[in-house]
């Protein structure tokens, strides 16, 4: 490794130091989620160090615990992670032309919403080895506090374990929230799911189609209608 790829690994691990203190706190109410689905803290690692996604990753199992097939848990996760091939897509404009496919390869594994922001965020091309070190201690934190909720989901009393798992539902509020309160259009569609979600829970035919097929096929209904009636203006770039 020479002395440019070395000062950016040393830039990445200390860039995502608040990163992964953060990841080890949310991660851990995905653990008392894991554990309630049959997980043990083994496969909660496993299962974190490689989808690295809250939302993924909590559909994941939720999913292995109403016992989903293959198939929805497969469609779903890549429904739920689909933001990061635009966020991969993003990143290959950054990357030196010289960059091999194993690098690229390597850099799109581990790609979540704060460590694309932390790369993207920096200036000139970007080095593989930054985002090497971000990886790898952001997603060593996430890993680690999943294992530690499952551990203490087998452990603590079932009120606190159910206590604790609405943690996580916290987090997802505190996504949809502001940009909820900041476009009406995103409130109304975020209600209306809602709505079809508590509706299809009951009605006669719907209700005995599984829970994550129904919840595959309200995410593409909904969002395929919402894009069409309310496209995203993309706001002209100021003249210099």
């Amino acid at each position: 490794m020479n002395q440019a790829n070395r000062t950016a690994y040393k830039e990445g691990l200390r860039d995502s130091i608040p990163i992964g203190l953060g990841y080890l706190a949310v991660s851990f109410s995905l653990g008392i989620i894991a554990a309630s689905a049959g997980l043990n803290a083994f496969q909660g690692f496993v299962a974190s160090w490689f989808c690295a996604a809250s939302a993924g990753e909590y559909v994941g199992f939720t999913l292995i615990a109403s016992h989903a097939s293959y198939v929805e848990l497969a469609v779903m996760t890549v429904i739920a992670n689909a933001r990061y091939l635009l966020m991969s897509t993003a990143m290959s404009q950054r990357l030196s032309g010289k960059t091999s496919l194993l690098h690229r390869l390597l850099m799109a594994l581990h790609i979540t919403d704060e460590l694309f922001a932390i790369a993207i965020a920096r200036k000139g091309n970007l080095n593989p080895y930054y985002s090497y070190a971000a990886a790898t201690l952001s997603i060593l934190c996430w890993s680690v506090g999943t294992s530690l909720g499952v551990i203490a989901g087998d452990v603590l009393p079932q009120r606190i374990v159910s206590a604790l798992g609405v943690a996580l539902y916290g987090m997802f509020i505190a996504i949809i929230v502001p940009p909820a309160k900041e476009n009406r259009i995103i409130a109304w569609i975020i209600g209306i799911c809602f709505v079809c979600s508590a509706a299809c829970t009951y009605l006669p035919l719907v209700s005995t189609i599984s829970s994550g097929t129904r919840t595959i096929l309200l995410t593409i209904i909904i969002a395929s209608v919402a894009a069409w009636l309310f496209p995203h203006k993309e706001e002209k770039e100021e003249e210099e």
